[in-house]
């Protein structure tokens, strides 16, 4: 779907979109469209009551008497001292979904001052768009029989307002944003027989387009530095494990970097202590934590953005084999503790041990945030609208529940403690990588926390938010991309305004 910007007016064809606020309150320009349609807009209302202009309500009134366009569409903003950012985002996604739904091509959506009370005007037209564009993603490259009906039917959708180049030029790091969560969209859903760790390494490569320096370290790299916990998941698989690692170099000379790190297990079968058959095809999404540093990555780059940033992603195949590590096995990490592997299937924080530590050590960052889907336990906790986060620095946590209320990628603080520490101790090592069901998101979050230091660090379990299986606002079916907004705000807010 192309998205473009344009002086209001009313269509001569497609849809015309317009904002209704909470109490069904036509804007200037839908009092002038009711006036041309002989009062067609206020007579629809008051056919359906239920229709109030409450956020994501919609009505459609196809091809209105005293105009040419082929409908139009009322789509609820709700109250007028209540928008948001990320409600005119949604307030975008209405509009592409509504649209694509009545099988318009072509739509133009009017954001009129008068709707917006004291929102930037340019701003809030760029938001609508990124939410509509968001919405428009499909995943679809291996359909071969779709009907024309089945597809995408709008192709280009305008976001009428009166500065049009304004609003172009608060979108355009918006546009880079979107291109981060539609990579992460993309690696996620892609099959485990295609995005193995090779194939996700070189397509990490095409970020070098962008300025984004690329490093790939292989099993012999990964075994000279010692990095017995990781390779101990990677060593039932036929695939090679790799460790990538992206530079981006936006801020000052000399500033010490902050550092993303991200789970990267394309496919997780549990290994001898193997899931179950049901639903075990949702487990190649299971690289989710190191899609979103790629997308992360391509987004700040795409915008510039002015901060120093490494992201590291520990891409394994989890997989039973002859060679597969077994319960009761003892590796050595590369921090050199060493640790009891009681299940398999708790490999996530395996990789992530090694990870950590290697990128502390070699680029002492400023902070360091990982994300991972790392258990089921935090479903079980939060479902699927919260990313649960566990934290050694207050401000850092707080940092990312800010970015997470500005971008409805919403976060929730969990404990970590002296407590659930003492569970992951081991009679025969230094720690355990499994404690049972009890608090399973937590003992995972302290596992980890004893890789890390005394660099600030988050750790954000994002299992329950990394797949959708409904639609819903600005996501569409299949895999959310949840994460790159969250961080990309996270960065803008914390390290680019402070730096000013």
């Amino acid at each position: 779907m192309k998205v473009s910007f344009a002086k209001p007016e009313i269509p001569a064809q497609g849809a015309l979109v317009l904002g209704v606020l909470e109490g069904a309150q036509l804007s200037p320009l839908g009092r002038e469209v009711d006036t041309q349609t002989g009062d067609a807009l206020t007579r629809a209302i008051a056919a359906y009551p239920r229709f109030k202009g409450e956020a994501g309500q919609s009505l459609s009134l196809a091809a209105p008497h005293g105009l040419t366009a082929s409908r139009v569409l009322l789509i609820g903003l709700g109250k007028a001292d209540g928008l948001s950012a990320s409600g005119l985002e949604s307030f975008g996604a209405s509009v592409q979904s509504t649209l694509n739904h009545t099988g318009d091509s072509e739509g133009v959506v009017v954001i009129e001052a008068a709707l917006l009370g004291g929102f930037n005007l340019g701003e809030a037209a760029a938001r609508v768009a990124l939410g509509a564009r968001l919405r428009s993603y499909r995943f679809d490259k291996y359909h071969t029989t779709q009907k024309d009906d089945e597809k995408p039917q709008l192709a280009t959708l305008t976001v009428a307002v009166e500065d049009p180049a304004a609003a172009e030029a608060a979108y355009a790091p918006l546009r880079a944003l979107a291109k981060g969560v539609f990579l992460t969209r993309d690696l996620v859903s892609e099959p485990a027989n295609v995005l193995y760790p090779e194939s996700f390494a070189a397509q990490c490569e095409d970020l070098k387009k962008l300025g984004i320096e690329v490093e790939v370290l292989g099993e012999k790299e990964m075994r000279k530095l010692g990095m017995g916990a990781l390779l101990g998941v990677a060593q039932g698989s036929a695939r090679e494990p790799k460790l990538v690692v992206l530079s981006y170099h936006g801020g000052k000379k000399g500033d010490q970097p902050v550092a993303f790190i991200g789970k990267g297990v394309c496919f997780d079968s549990g290994g001898i202590s193997i899931k179950p058959a049901a639903n075990m095809e949702d487990m190649k999404w299971d690289m989710g934590g190191a899609g979103v540093v790629a997308g992360l990555f391509k987004a700040l780059a795409g915008r510039k953005a002015k901060v120093n940033a490494v992201g590291l992603m520990g891409l394994v195949e989890n997989m039973p084999s002859g060679t597969a590590q077994r319960p009761g096995d003892v590796v050595t990490s590369m921090s050199g503790q060493t640790i009891e592997v009681i299940n398999t299937d708790a490999e996530g924080r395996l990789v992530l041990a090694d990870v950590l530590h290697y990128c502390n050590d070699r680029f002492k960052p400023r902070q360091m945030i990982d994300l991972a889907t790392l258990t089921g336990a935090i479903i079980i906790a939060l479902g699927t609208e919260h990313a649960g986060v566990f934290s050694n620095d207050d401000a850092l946590a707080e940092g990312l529940a800010k970015a997470g209320k500005a971008t409805g990628e919403k976060v929730w603080r969990l404990p970590l403690g002296d407590a659930y520490d003492k569970q992951i101790n081991s009679d025969i090592a230094d720690m355990r990588n499994s404690t049972g069901r009890e608090g399973g998101s937590i003992t995972a979050a302290q596992f980890l926390k004893r890789f890390v230091g005394e660099t600030p660090w988050a750790h954000i379990d994002i299992a329950g938010v990394t797949w959708s299986k409904k639609d819903a606002g600005i996501v569409p079916k299949g895999g959310t991309g949840f994460g790159v907004r969250l961080l990309d705000a996270y960065v803008a807010e914390t390290f680019e305004e402070a730096g000013k």
